[in-house]
């Protein structure tokens, strides 16, 4: 899969995609041909604007396969987004566009273009109308993937939530044996297969201290027999772990992956201490995919202040692989 071309999406045209990717190609050369999913009239612009000059290769589909890509050029497939009389973007428009730039970059995996893409920020609220949790779980449908897990990756410490988008309230009703060992599971066989090194994971408990004054205590009843049983089958897993306390320095140095109950109780803390120095790996796909760990960012908007640093880091993952 070296030096296959990595797709990039760029999702919202209401995000600072196109900021933090030219001044990703700026700051880094890359292995990978880079192909850019988007409308080409809004990336001229934004070309224009950001004062970020390169020559434009104009790909089309069926010939993809064909072509000899490299970045001397800014390799495009142009997909039209369409505008209202006012040339406004009216939120259908902006689902539409972005559904087919996804349909795009699935059929050139799916064809054996390459196994590797990165899709830009999009805002979730507006794309997904509520049918899916996130965008992991929105490309895991396509591939019809149930088993997958979202991993915040930092070289030093990654997290993934069992639970990611659901509302507090819904967490503990999904926390099951199956769902805590399939993720164990999911985690452990990435970073042997796709890291090449041995996870060395810690699991939180879903109550503060790993206490509850309700008679059942999943905490008790459930995470410690699933812990058991995959340390019998060779795996380096501890816990429960309080959550407050398992993201101190001397845990950190312990372990380099935490498997949280629900979305902030990790991504929380992760943010906090790596900033934009982290991606988004789904894990359970037939392929690999990536993308910043933000979103769109709407108030830096032309500012052309927003750090690229996640997509810096997206791009040098997926280019060594």
């Amino acid at each position: 899969m070296r030096n296959k071309p990595i797709l990039l999406v760029a999702g919202d045209p209401n995000s600072i995609f196109f900021e933090i990717l030219f001044k990703s190609i700026k700051k880094n050369t890359y292995k990978s041909p880079l192909i850019l999913i988007c409308d080409k009239k809004i990336l001229i612009n934004q070309m224009k604007y950001f004062k970020f000059k390169k020559r434009l290769k104009i790909l089309k589909i069926e010939k993809v396969r064909k072509e000899k890509l490299d970045n001397k050029s800014l390799n495009v497939i142009n997909v039209e987004l369409k505008t209202s009389s006012n040339r406004f973007y009216q939120n259908a428009y902006i689902k539409e566009y972005i559904k087919r730039s996804f349909h795009i970059a699935f059929k050139l995996i799916t064809i054996g273009v390459t196994k590797k893409i990165i899709n830009g920020p999009i805002n979730k609220k507006k794309f997904l109308d509520k049918k899916f949790l996130g965008i992991t779980e929105y490309i895991s449908f396509y591939f019809k993937k149930k088993n997958i897990g979202m991993l915040i990756y930092n070289k030093k410490l990654s997290v993934c939530p069992l639970t990611t988008h659901l509302p507090l309230k819904q967490v503990p009703a999904k926390i099951t044996k199956k769902l805590i060992s399939q993720k164990i599971d999911l985690i452990n066989n990435f970073y042997k297969k796709q890291l090449k090194i041995k996870a060395k994971i810690a699991v939180t408990g879903l109550n503060p201290h790993c206490e509850s004054i309700d008679s059942y205590n999943e905490d008790e009843n459930i995470i410690p027999q699933v812990v058991k049983s995959k340390i019998k089958k060779g795996i380096n897993v501890e816990g429960p772990y309080p959550s407050d306390t398992i993201f101190l320095k001397k845990n950190r140095q312990k372990f380099n992956v935490i498997l949280g109950m629900y979305h902030d109780q990790v991504i929380g803390p992760i943010k906090t201490l790596f900033e934009y120095d982290a991606i988004n790996i789904t894990m359970g796909l037939p392929f690999l995919r990536v993308s910043p760990d933000h979103g769109p960012n709407i108030k830096m908007l032309g500012k052309n202040k927003s750090n690229p640093l996640s997509l810096v880091k997206a791009l040098d993952f997926l280019d060594n692989k």
